[in-house]
């Protein structure tokens, strides 16, 4: 099927010099611009994976709409219609079991609205703040775990002095309670990043670190990790300001939305793919100050 051509954003940091891709749909767009802001490089449309021939003759093949350099990952959007996805799905079944060295992942229509909306993007133009749909972490199952990540985060560094960073503004509650079970020194700063903007730019700091890292035990403190993109630029930020070492301490791992790849040291939570909110996390700033950890009712 022919499809009409959306011009590209600017080129990613580190992209090679060339032409600029056209994508065929807005939604890659978007998609390469979030990559951009975050500073992670990437590739339109690379190379195409054979996957049937008959007689010397190619019949079907598989041509993955980004590539991830730095973290050898393929991705495939799929946002014009459901009905795509289990074709897609059928190609990506067939490309695993050819090429089961390649590192390929299917990104569906509530895959990128979950990724947009996180952005403050509602691209189904509903206005509306979702209710809360059920508790997943109450405030004692909190703080039982965040107890249990002070001890192995204490014991891991005894005898040293540790900087805790983390990011405003969903990390406050977390750090605040994690801080107090960590039975070491501890020093603490926070970074703010820049908002998302669709129209494009790069991600910046707009509270750097006032701590002198050098030379330091830095465990980097984050609320969530879904797609691992804010997680990336902060770890490259960090790791230039020659730290004795980095370690990454999250409250929720969502791994099912992971983009950019990072080791995870201490979880808190593993969860499903779904959009939670409260202990600091927000749905357009609403939530935050809830005790627990909530998921929302699905908008249809």
């Amino acid at each position: 099927m022919v499809r009409s051509a959306v011009l590209s954003p600017p080129a990613p940091p580190g992209s090679s010099a060339g032409p600029r891709p056209r994508f065929a749909h807005e939604s890659e767009a978007e998609f390469a611009r979030i990559l951009t802001f975050y500073g992670i490089d990437w590739q339109y449309e690379p190379r195409s994976f054979p996957l049937r021939e008959a007689n010397g003759q190619l019949l079907e093949a598989f041509t993955p709409d980004f590539y991830l350099p730095g973290y050898d990952q393929y991705l495939e959007l799929t946002t014009l219609r459901q009905s795509l996805a289990t074709y897609k799905n059928r190609k990506l079944r067939l490309m695993r079991e050819r090429y089961p060295d390649i590192n390929v992942k299917l990104l569906n229509r509530r895959d990128l609205f979950a990724l947009l909306a996180k952005f403050g993007i509602d691209p189904r133009g509903s206005g509306d703040v979702p209710q809360i749909d059920r508790v997943l972490f109450d405030e004692e199952t909190i703080a039982e775990r965040v107890a249990e990540l002070g001890i192995r985060i204490s014991e891991d560094y005894a005898g040293r002095e540790i900087v805790l960073v983390g990011v405003l503004r969903g990390v406050t509650c977390f750090m605040a309670d994690l801080m107090r079970t960590i039975t070491l020194p501890v020093r603490v700063d926070f970074l703010a990043l820049s908002s998302y903007q669709p129209e494009g730019g790069t991600l910046r700091f707009t509270k750097p670190l006032e701590e002198d890292i050098a030379g330091q035990d830095v465990i980097v403190v984050e609320d969530i990790v879904d797609t691992g993109m804010s997680l990336h630029r902060l770890l490259q930020y960090i790791r230039r300001r020659d730290p004795a070492s980095v370690r990454v301490c999250t409250l929720l791992d969502k791994r099912a939305r992971r983009v950019a790849d990072a080791p995870i040291e201490y979880t808190g939570f593993a969860i499903d793919d779904e959009f939670v909110v409260g202990y600091g996390l927000d749905y357009q700033q609403q939530y935050r100050n809830l005790p627990f950890v909530a998921t929302l009712k699905r908008q249809s």
